[in-house]
C-alpha cells in the first residue's frame, strides 16, 4: 500500500466528526448536530447500520471463571444413577482434559445436588437450580442455550477468545467493535462501560485487554467505573486546578495534537484529542451517573439491600440500567470467582448470592420501563465445568474441573425468543447432541443446527445491533479482520 493510499484511509468520516468536537466554535457544532448525527457519523457503514436492529444496547453479564452449567441450568437426573461411577469411556471418547485432572485413576460421576424446577409446561421450558430463585421468577424472557462450545480449556486464553474472537492477545473487545461499528449515542459517557463486581471469589485476575481496543484506535476501548474513589481513575482536577483552568490546557493541548496529526496522519493522535474532550465532559456526567440517591424505594429494593453497597453486583447491575437511560450502547460487568475446582457448593453458593437478585431485577427494571425490547442482556462465563469430581467426592461437595465442550448461557430481550432453550446435551452435560440424542461433533468451521460455537455467539449479537458480522471490519497492516475472524453463523432459531 502507498503511503498517499494509507493517508486517505486514516482520514475517515469517523475522524472529522471526533475532530468536530473540539475547540468553542466547533463545540457549538457538534451541539447542532446533536448526539444523533455525532452517532451516525461513527458508524462503519456507509450508509448506516447493515440492517435494521432489533437492539439499540447490549449490557453483557460476564461470569469469570466458568460457572458450573450442571448446577445452575442444565438439568441431568440420570446422572443421580451414576453417582461415584468412573464417567463411561465412550461418553469422553479421548478428548482433552486439563493437567489438574489427567492424573486421577478415575473421573466419578458428579451429579448436582441442587433440585431443579422447569419453568414452563412445554419442552423447551427453562430448567433453573434452586441457586437461583430471583432468576427463576424472570425464567420466562429467557432464551437459555445448553450447547455453547468453545476449543480453549484454560482460562485466560478461554476469557481472551470469547471477548476478542482469538486466544492470542492483542485483538480488540467485543466492546471495542461496537464502538467502531455504532458509535456513540451521548457524547457525554463513553460507547463503551466496563464495572467489576466485587466477589468472594476474587482470586483470578482480569485483564484489560478484555475491554480493550487492541490495535483499533484507543477511543473505543471500555472505560472503567470504580466503585471507590473517583468512578474513573483521574475524574477530579487537582488541588488548585480549577474547571476554567483545565479547559484551557486542554484547548492548548487540542491544538498542539492537531499540528502533530497534520503532519503525521497518525490516528492515534486524533484518538488522544477525543479521549482528553471525553474525560473533560465526563467529570460533569459520571458523578450524576453514579449518585443513586434518586431512586425510589420500590427500585431499590427490586435490586435488594446489596444495591445500596458500591461496587457489589446488584449496583452494577443497576448502574447498567442508568447507563442504557443516558445512551450508553455497551454495558458490561465482570463478576469473577466461579473456578470452582472444590468446595463446589459453597463457592457456587456465594456467587450465586451475589448474582441471583441482581440479575432478576435488572430484567424486570428493563422490562418495566419499556426497555428490554431494545437491549439486548447476555449472561454467560467462558466455559462450564466437568460432568466428573476433581479431588474428593461426597454428596455434599465436590469440585469440578474445566468443560469447553458444551456450556450455558442465556440472552434476554434485543429481539432474542422468550422463555425457550436452544440446543441440548447428553445425560452427562459432556457433549452437544441431536434431537435424536446422538452425539454431535460440531466445530467452528461450519454451523450445525442446535449447538452455538462463541464465534456464532457473537455473530447473533453483532446482528441483533444491526451489523453483518462478515463485513464488521478494520484494516490492520495490511489485512482486513474482523471479531470472528473466517467463521461466525447467526443463529436464527433462537430470533424472534
Amino acid at each position: 500500500m502507498t503511503p498517499n493510499r494509507e493517508y486517505d484511509l486514516l482520514r475517515t468520516r469517523r475522524q472529522f466528526f471526533g475532530r468536530s468536537a473540539l475547540g468553542v466554535g466547533t463545540a457549538a457544532l457538534a451541539n447542532l448536530l446533536g448526539p444523533r448525527l455525532l452517532a451516525d457519523g461513527a458508524r462503519l457503514a456507509e450508509g448506516g447500520l447493515h440492517h435494521t436492529p432489533r437492539a439499540k444496547r447490549v449490557i453483557y453479564l460476564f461470569m469469570s471463571g466458568g460457572p458450573s452449567h450442571h448446577d445452575l441450568w442444565d438439568y441431568k437426573p440420570k446422572m443421580r444413577e451414576m453417582f461415584g461411577k468412573d464417567l463411561p469411556a465412550e461418553v469422553r471418547d479421548g478428548q482433552r482434559i486439563t493437567g489438574m485432572t489427567s492424573g486421577q485413576k478415575t473421573l466419578p460421576v458428579c451429579p448436582s445436588r441442587y433440585e431443579f424446577t422447569r419453568m414452563a409446561n412445554n419442552d423447551r421450558g427453562v430448567w433453573v437450580s434452586e441457586l437461583l430463585p430471583h432468576t427463576a421468577t424472570v425464567a420466562g424472557e429467557l432464551c437459555v442455550i445448553h450447547s455453547t462450545f468453545t476449543e480453549a480449556i484454560n482460562h485466560d486464553p478461554a476469557i481472551t477468545y470469547i471477548q476478542t474472537g482469538s486466544q492470542v492477545p492483542g485483538r480488540p473487545s467485543l466492546g471495542a467493535w461496537l464502538s467502531y461499528g455504532l458509535g456513540r449515542l451521548n457524547e457525554n459517557l463513553p460507547g463503551y462501560v466496563v464495572m467489576h463486581a466485587r466477589t468472594s471469589h476474587a482470586e483470578q485476575s482480569l485483564y484489560n485487554r478484555l475491554w480493550g481496543s487492541g490495535f483499533m484506535p484507543s477511543d473505543h476501548q471500555g472505560v472503567l467505573l470504580r466503585s471507590q474513589g473517583d468512578p474513573v481513575l483521574y475524574l477530579s482536577n487537582p488541588h488548585g486546578v480549577s474547571r476554567a483552568n483545565r479547559r484551557a490546557q486542554l484547548d492548548a493541548l487540542a491544538a498542539i495534537n492537531q499540528a502533530q496529526y497534520e503532519q503525521f496522519a497518525d490516528p492515534e493522535v486524533l484518538s488522544r484529542i477525543r479521549q482528553h474532550e471525553m474525560a473533560y465532559r465526563m467529570q460533569m456526567s459520571v458523578p450524576e451517573l453514579m449518585d443513586l440517591s434518586g431512586e425510589s424505594e420500590s427500585t431499590m429494593s427490586l435490586y435488594g439491600e446489596d444495591a445500596r453497597t458500591p461496587g457489589t453486583f446488584a449496583a452494577c447491575c443497576l448502574n447498567a440500567r442508568r447507563l442504557a437511560e443516558r445512551g450508553v450502547r455497551n454495558i458490561q460487568i465482570f463478576h469473577r470467582g466461579w473456578d470452582a475446582h472444590g468446595g463446589l457448593p459453597r463457592e457456587h453458593g456465594n456467587q450465586c448470592r451475589d448474582i441471583d437478585q441482581g440479575c432478576a431485577a435488572l430484567i424486570k427494571d428493563l422490562k418495566q420501563r419499556g426497555m428490554l425490547d431494545e437491549t439486548l442482556v447476555v449472561w454467560g462465563g467462558e466455559f462450564g465445568r466437568t460432568a466428573y469430581c476433581q479431588g474428593k467426592l461426597t454428596r455434599e461437595n465436590y469440585g469440578r474441573d474445566h468443560h469447553p465442550r458444551c456450556f450455558t448461557t442465556w440472552m434476554a430481550g434485543g429481539g432474542v425468543k422468550p422463555g425457550i432453550t436452544y440446543g441440548q446435551t447428553d445425560d452427562y452435560g459432556y457433549n452437544i447432541v441431536d434431537a435424536d440424542g446422538n452425539r454431535m461433533r460440531p466445530d467452528k468451521e461450519s454451523w450445525t443446527p442446535g449447538t452455538m460455537h462463541i464465534h456464532d455467539l457473537n455473530a447473533t449479537i453483532l446482528h441483533l445491533l444491526g451489523i453483518d458480522h462478515r463485513r464488521l471490519t478494520y484494516r490492520y497492516q495490511g489485512r482486513d479482520f474482523r471479531l470472528t475472524d473466517i467463521h461466525g453463523h447467526v443463529v436464527k432459531d433462537i430470533l424472534v
